[in-house]
């Protein structure tokens, strides 16, 4: 084998190894990236969709107790206004369901709400509920700090499931950390080894064939250098074999 291959050859493992694990590096952090924007995305929605269904109920519990104390434009302006906010946060949790449990806690909602929504209708078409407050704690109020509990609990659960997920993803940087701490390691191990064969192989000989030629000059002796290997540093003893035996032959 030729000392430019040997010495090439070494060269592309090593690139070898460090383009392997770069491509695993980067698959494992652009799987890890394609997570976090799921996660911020999917989970964000539900999260917001929770805060509008919660600000929409806080809004229908005012217009009640408006429309109780008789204000009734201003209480069924509010109350219809938030009816329509709150079907529209539903609707958001409703189509982003992504997390095991959430979607027997989102029609555990519905079914709250609808129930809510029967409650306070009482007040918009039956003039003498209003004034009514002992009804309202009884039956309003506490239907709507349930159904507000309901949509709270949605909220927890798609915090909660972040912060699990956001531990996952712990665990998936240090995999994507660890194909170049092996790179690393694999090089530093490898460029050792490369140094022994490059000493044992290259310069060691090279160093032997030196101290010949020199006790050849001084000493007369014979140079007497075998090169195990079949490359350009055997053929360089030989030549200078050659050149010995031909100089001492002419002598």
């Amino acid at each position: 084998m030729k000392l430019r291959f040997k010495i090439l050859s070494g060269f592309l493992i090593l690139a070898l190894m460090l383009s392997i694990a770069g491509i695993w590096s980067i698959y494992e952090l652009k799987s890890m990236s394609t997570s976090v924007q799921s996660l911020l995305k999917e989970n964000y929605r539900s999260i917001n969709a929770a805060k509008i269904m919660t600000e929409s109920l806080e809004r229908e519990d005012s217009a009640i107790l408006l429309l109780l104390l008789g204000n009734w434009n201003e209480g069924r302006k509010i109350l219809l206004a938030a009816d329509s906010l709150f079907k529209e946060g539903f609707s958001i949790a409703e189509n982003n369901v992504t997390i095991p449990g959430e979607e027997t806690l989102v029609r555990a909602i519905e079914t709250k709400y609808n129930a809510y929504k029967s409650i306070w209708e009482r007040p918009l078409a039956d003039p003498y509920q209003r004034h009514d407050m002992a009804w309202y704690l009884e039956n309003a109020h506490n239907a709507f700090l349930d159904l507000k509990s309901s949509v709270s609990d949605l909220m927890t659960m798609n915090d909660k499931f972040m912060f699990e997920t956001a531990s996952g993803l712990k665990e998936e940087a240090n995999r994507a950390i660890m194909p170049g701490v092996v790179a690393m390691v694999s090089a530093l191990i490898f460029t050792l080894l490369f140094n022994y064969f490059v000493n044992f192989y290259f310069v060691n000989p090279i160093i032997r064939i030196n101290r010949s030629i020199k006790e050849t000059m001084a000493n007369k002796a014979k140079f007497d250098v075998e090169i195990d290997t079949k490359d350009e540093i055997a053929e360089l003893a030989e030549s200078v074999r050659t050149l010995f035996n031909s100089i001492k032959t002419q002598a």
